[in-house]
């Protein structure tokens, strides 16, 4: 998976409105690669707590594409919050958390 945290990108949404959004994190989960992103624009105008955060998988050509069912959002989604949890838990000051 080439898309790296803070990359920023532009979706085409379902009304064709280009939208600008932020990756926040990614991990392969089960083979499968997922970023979390956000839309720039949420990102720049709210604290960490109020933005919505999406996920995406990316194949292995680096296409994404939407989560079509909720077990596979929910797997993810818990993928994710574990891996937050992990990092603002450690204490390692080799690990940089930014």
């Amino acid at each position: 998976m080439d898309i790296e945290v803070g990359e920023i990108f532009t979706l085409v949404d379902e009304n064709n409105e280009e939208q600008e959004v932020e990756v926040l994190g990614a991990l392969e989960i089960d083979g499968s690669g997922y970023i979390a992103v956000s839309f720039v624009e949420d990102i720049d105008e709210n604290s960490d707590e109020d933005i919505d955060v999406f996920f995406l998988r990316v194949d292995n050509d680096g296409e994404l594409s939407a989560i079509e069912s909720d077990e596979e959002f929910e797997k993810v989604a818990a993928a994710f919050e574990a891996a937050m949890d992990e990092e603002q838990s450690c204490d390692d000051p080799t690990h940089n958390h930014d």
